[in-house]
Order: C-alpha cells, then structure tokens, then sequence
C-alpha cells in the first residue's frame, strides 16, 4: 500500500554508518550508545539500530522502556540496549527478562526494581542518574549519598550491578555558556560520592551530541550520540552538519499531484494568509501536518523541484500544501523538502531556521503514514 502513498522518506543507512564514525573520529577512543528514542527519530528504529550496530555502536538507548521491549525483539539478544523513561508500577520484570538496562534516579525506582530482581532472581543492571543541572531527571546530589547507600546494599545481595553513573547536560549546544564545565564539576562531586559509598560503576556518560563533539572534558567512558547520528547539527549556528562531515540520513520528497495557472492577486490555501502578486502557476505537494508538516512552515520553508529552489505558499493544510512552481514543472515531479545539503537540497536545519524551531522537531515529527524506504548497509 505504501506504493500508493505519493510522498517518502528516503533513509540512507549508510550516511548513518558514516555518522557515527564523525563522532567516533572526534571522540578519544570512548564507547558509543547510539539513541535510538522516538523511532530513531522519526528514520525507523529497527533499521537504523541494526545500521549503528552494523558500524560499532556498543550501546544502543532509548527513551521509554515499551520502546526498549521493542528494540530487543527487533535487534535480538546480546546488544546492550539503555533505557532511561518509566513510571510507578511499571513492569519492570519484563525489561529485566528482555535483558534491558534501566536507569535509576528516584528513591521509588530504587524500591520496585529491587522488587522486580528478587521477583524474577535476574540481577538489574542499573546506570545511577544524578542531575548536574537540568532539573529534569536524576538524584539531586544531596541526595546521592543515600541512594549510593541503598545501592550498595543491593550490589552486595546480588539484587542490583552498577552498569553505570550518568547524568544530562542541559547546555551543550551552547558552547560557551559556561554551564557545561559546572555540570562537570557537579558530576565529579558525584563520582565522588559514589566512590565514597564503596560503589565502582562499569561506566560514567555525560556526554550527548554536542558533549562528545565540542566538550571534551565531558566524554568519559562513554557518549550518546543522538541528533549527530541522523545527519543534524546540535547547533548549526556553531557548526553546520557539512561543516562537521555529517551526512542527512532523511530525505523527504513527494510528486506533484496538481500544475495550474492562477491570476494575480488569487488567495492561496485556508485563511488566504498569501496572494499571489502576478500570475502564477501554483502546484500541491501532498504532505500536511497529520504527516508532521508544522503549519509554522505555511509560507517560509524552502524546497526544490527540478533542482530549482521555491518554497510553500499559503498555509499547510492536513494533508497538503500549495507551493510556487518554477518554470516547466508539472503534477508527477518530484518535490524535495529537504535532505542533504551536497544532493543541492534544503536541510531539517533550514526547515528549523525557516520555522524557529530546531531540526530535531522537523524529523522526528514526520508521521508514521509516510513510507520509509531504506537504502544502503549501515
């Protein structure tokens, strides 16, 4: 049926395989957990995996435990696989039986996932999260002494192995803000403090992204890179993805399903938010935003048809938008929103810049209805 869809995401596993070696070339010989979360974002999960750890990722990571579930019946036993997201009461035996290792950084999680190893007798391999300034999740640290007490006691049972200590940096795109090198510091103290408690954890990660790239100091054993692997930049304006050597993994594109001839001052789309100054040949991409197309993007994202460069015109409707067209094209061109900058295309990150948003959101957002197809090995 996706044969019929008249748009797709084109996925290149190789750019992926070529990214992660980026991050592994600019790293100093650290582990890498490729993340994996929200669908790979938005690229496909199952795919993307197997490329990552086609090209020697040790790790792989995601968000939310169902998700890790998933991922282990997809990539099969033996990758390591991280996940970090789960409420009370969540069923943390069948994460332990599919072998996933959980984060830990609440006084709640600590208690019912030594429930769930004593229930099923599978020691939890677990990664300590302590927050180092995102206020998000993680063990304030005047609160890491008791949880590394607690722990302790449960490593010496059997119940629990320290996989790991980590933590997130809010910060890292923002190369010289300064709060990076505090969340060191912070993350230091805790090391400290889990030292002090008798615990000595496999591996200590900070580092996402822009972490591992542009902060050297914050790599330690092992970084998480997310956005980099898909082909974005954390901060394109620090550096471009070209500028860095990375390659668009995604590149979205869609036929023409409409060429016509409109008079000047013609009202474009809902609300006629556009006109059209002269006469104008119009045309109708068949993407809207039930497929993650933003309505923020109504009259400003860019895109090429017969490798000449236009951009939407009027407002993004469900499933659809109306764009101007350049000279020749008809319904059944192609039209490419964006994918790689050397392909003569637009980027996720002009997609971003055009919208004021980020090119984490333009990919990750795209609907499961639009076809993925997948090129290359990985």
């Amino acid at each position: 049926m996706s044969d019929l869809f008249p748009a797709r995401a084109d996925i290149d596993l190789d750019a992926i395989a070529s990214n992660l070696g980026v991050v592994r070339d600019a790293v100093e010989g650290q582990k890498l957990l490729g993340v994996v979360k929200a669908d790979a974002y938005g690229h496909g999960r199952a795919e993307c995996a197997r490329a990552l750890l086609g090209a020697g990722a040790d790790y792989l990571g995601v968000a939310q435990v169902a998700e890790a579930l998933n991922l282990r019946e997809e990539v099969g036993a033996g990758p390591r696989i991280l996940a970090w997201i789960y409420a009370p009461g969540a069923d943390l035996e069948a994460a332990l039986a599919a072998d996933i290792e959980l984060s830990v950084g609440a006084f709640w999680a600590l208690d019912q996932l030594a429930v769930a190893a004593r229930s099923t007798g599978i020691t939890a391999r677990i990664h300590l999260k302590a927050d180092t300034g995102m206020a998000r999740g993680g063990f304030n640290l005047q609160d890491l002494p008791e949880a590394a007490r607690r722990i302790r006691g449960l490593v010496a049972e059997g119940v629990f192995e320290l996989q790991g200590l980590w933590s997130h940096l809010a910060r890292a795109d923002d190369v010289d803000c300064g709060l990076t090198e505090i969340q060191i510091e912070r993350f230091e103290e805790a090391r400290s403090t889990v030292k002090a408690a008798g615990l000595d954890p496999v591996l200590c990660h900070l580092a996402a992204s822009g972490g591992a790239l542009w902060h050297p100091g914050a790599r330690y054993d092992m970084v998480r890179p997310g956005i980099v692997l898909y082909g974005l930049s954390p901060n394109p304006n620090h550096r471009t993805a070209a500028q860095m050597g990375l390659k668009a993994a995604m590149t979205l594109s869609a036929d023409l399903i409409v060429d016509r001839e409109v008079p000047a001052g013609t009202g474009v789309s809902y609300g006629h938010t556009a006109h059209t100054e002269e006469d104008t040949r119009l045309g109708v991409v068949p993407l809207g935003y039930a497929d993650g197309i933003d309505r923020k993007a109504s009259n400003v994202a860019p895109l090429v048809i017969n490798s000449q460069p236009t951009k939407i015109m009027g407002r993004v409707c469900m499933d659809q938008f109306v764009v101007t067209l350049p000279e020749g094209a008809t319904a059944g061109d192609r039209a490419y929103l964006f994918g790689d900058v050397g392909a003569g295309l637009p980027t996720a990150d002009d997609w971003a810049e055009a919208m004021g948003t980020i090119g984490y959101e333009v990919v990750t957002r795209l609907g499961a209805r639009v076809p993925r197809r997948y090129h290359g090995e990985g």
